[in-house]
């Protein structure tokens, strides 16, 4: 009778044991699915934080912004957004305007001067929505051949002699000079550079009548580079990447001349006359309907200012930036 009682005790034993091993294992198993739930959960919600973007961003405008707007492109492509193609175009900044305003027009357009009433007009007839984005500051500046040892430095009222054609020969604004032709450069109208120079340096005033003005920034260059007699003027960058070409002229505007560099370049600095900030225009509509235009207006005002100095321009105060962004994020 003992005997069957401890047999019947060791079966109830087992059968516990089986109970509460398969009770366990029922237990680890919904334990283990509700960490792969919330791993699940947790991992899809860094893919939509980090989501890849496709598409294209088109921009165009000005020539002088081309090289600030190009380097930050490339380093959102390698860097940021593999799949989405930003593509940068230099017609110059009112050329640009014209494709910008205008019926699926780019969703970009850099400029080296403030968007004009008769753009702003524009917009508002098409219905465009438009942001000023300012990217930098530039410093125009005024180049001569490597071979001119004499004209150094000029005077702003000397310069704007210059290029109004009060002077013919070097020797009429100094006469120590050589008694040659003054050959005269610059961009044409097509670009902000040349209405900056116009308007704000010259004060409307006619440019010399025989001054070569070209399209092309680089060709520019290679003009003032190959004639012993030229200067011309364009924007700081395009002299910073080729000071083995050409030589900046140092400009007295009444206290001692100063050279353009990112130290002097300023709204507020000692080269602030020649001074002037570059922007980019953005088209908010298409911001609301391509994610990938709304992201990189939101690259471009946080890193800008990481890339102006290598590409020849001085960053804006990090408020303004900060600003800028914050009005961006705001877009829905």
């Amino acid at each position: 009778m003992k005997f069957k009682k401890y047999l019947l005790f060791l079966v109830v034993a087992a059968l516990a044991f089986v109970l509460a091993a398969c009770g366990g294992s029922d237990s680890e198993e919904e334990n283990n699915d509700s960490e792969d739930a919330s791993s699940e959960s947790a991992n899809a919600e860094g893919d939509s934080e980090s989501a890849e973007l496709e598409g294209n961003v088109v921009i165009d405008g000005s020539g002088t912004v081309y090289p600030l707007m190009q380097r930050l492109a490339e380093e959102y492509m390698v860097n940021e957004q593999e799949g989405v193609s930003v593509e940068v175009s230099r017609a110059g900044t009112s050329a640009g305007f014209e494709r910008f305003l205008a019926e699926d027009g780019t969703d970009f357009n850099d400029a080296s001067r403030l968007i004009k009433d008769e753009e702003k007009a524009k917009a508002e007839e098409l219905g465009i929505d438009i942001m000023e984005i300012k990217v930098a500051l530039d410093g125009l500046t005024i180049v001569t051949n490597p071979e001119n040892e004499w004209a150094t430095e000029l005077t702003e009222d000397q310069v704007k002699g210059i290029f109004m054609g009060e002077y013919t020969n070097w020797s009429d604004i100094n006469p120590d000079w050589p008694e040659e032709k003054i050959q005269t450069y610059g961009p044409n109208e097509n670009h902000g550079t040349y209405e900056f120079f116009y308007e704000n340096i010259l004060e409307e005033q006619d440019l010399v009548s025989d001054i070569n003005l070209q399209q092309d920034y680089s060709t520019l260059v290679t003009l003032v580079a190959e004639d012993k007699n030229a200067i011309g003027f364009f924007g700081f960058g395009y002299y910073d990447n080729n000071q083995d070409k050409v030589n900046a002229v140092g400009i007295d505007f009444g206290e001692g001349a100063v050279t353009p560099s990112l130290e002097t370049i300023g709204e507020e600095g000692p080269y602030a006359n020649f001074t002037r900030p570059v922007f980019t225009y953005l088209n908010v509509g298409m911001a609301e309907e391509k994610a990938q235009v709304l992201d990189y207006a939101k690259f471009v005002a946080e890193e800008a200012n990481t890339f102006a100095g290598e590409t020849g321009f001085a960053p804006i105060p990090d408020e303004e930036a900060q600003a800028q962004l914050e009005e961006i994020e705001g877009i829905e």
